[in-house]
């Protein structure tokens, strides 16, 4: 079992300042990843941080923490300069990047935009948004015309540290989302709403039903990441072990303003993980 933390980038969170002393305490502590949300909290009202600039800075202020997003909607990003600005920060952090990609909660974040809020049409986006990503990555040359994207005999350059590519974690629970998680490298069970409410309990019994679908969908025996996201106490892995039995790889503790004060969020940073290594 691995174990990292999963910040908001909403509310007092929106400072990339602070993402920094957390990841520093993180890693201090024995933390091992360092996730980011991905949500323009502006929309409704609350202040938002661009995760990738927090990340960037957080990967100049670390030096081994694994370093991501949970989730970033990909369907309104344009892929193209996902790709690089990823790669980028893959080159930046010394290999240290995991996308996590999903079609967002927060239909409100495209249609105030004038974009689409169908969730449908956000999804076939996201599925030819990574599939643009892939071949980016891939260092070949890339041609591609499809529904949402064309792409005209164009490669990537630089490439990202993390050869064949920077890994990609799918998140959602529908059938889709299952399915489209067991095309890539790993699925970050989703525990919490957009502002940080937790949700209806994922027991690990149903969370080892959606492992097994997901491995039902594997046409590969390569490595492939399950996350759970919650809140435990220091030296007390009783939760993370219930889902690493069910088939979870990565425990990612959840720290927003919903949960507590800043000044406690920081005290079970550095307290360190549930199981300490």
């Amino acid at each position: 079992m691995h174990f990292g933390i999963v910040t908001t980038n909403l509310g007092d969170y929106a400072d990339p300042r602070l993402a920094i002393r957390l990841a520093q305490a993180a890693e201090e502590a024995g933390w091992e990843a360092f996730f980011v949300w991905d949500h323009l909290g502006f929309v409704w009202g609350s202040p938002s941080s661009d995760p990738w600039i927090s990340l960037s800075a957080v990967a100049v202020s670390t030096t081994h923490l694994k370093l991501g997003t949970a989730i970033t909607p990909l369907a309104r990003r344009r892929p193209q300069v996902v790709a690089n600005a990823l790669a980028s920060l893959d080159l930046l952090s010394g290999g240290r990047v995991i996308f996590g990609a999903g079609i967002g909660g927060v239909t409100e974040e495209f249609t105030v935009f004038g974009e689409s809020g169908a969730a449908r049409e956000r999804a076939a986006m996201l599925d030819e948004g990574l599939a643009v990503l892939d071949g980016f990555w891939s260092g070949e040359m890339v041609t591609h015309h499809g529904q949402h994207y064309d792409v005209e005999n164009v490669s990537l350059a630089p490439l990202p540290f993390q050869r064949p590519r920077i890994p990609i974690w799918i998140g959602g629970e529908s059938p889709p989302a299952l399915r489209r998680a067991a095309r890539w490298d790993g699925w970050l069970a989703p525990t919490t709403s957009p502002d940080g409410t937790p949700i209806m309990v994922k027991d690990p019994g149903r969370i080892a039903e959606m492992v097994a679908e997901i491995r039902r969908h594997r046409t590969t025996d390569e490595p492939f990441a399950v996350a759970v996201d919650g809140y435990s106490d220091p030296g007390d892995p009783t939760l993370p072990h219930a889902y690493q039995a069910a088939g979870a790889t990565w425990w990612l503790e959840s720290i927003h303003g919903k949960r507590g004060s800043l000044d406690e969020m920081m005290a079970r940073v550095e307290a360190g993980p549930p199981e300490p290594k």
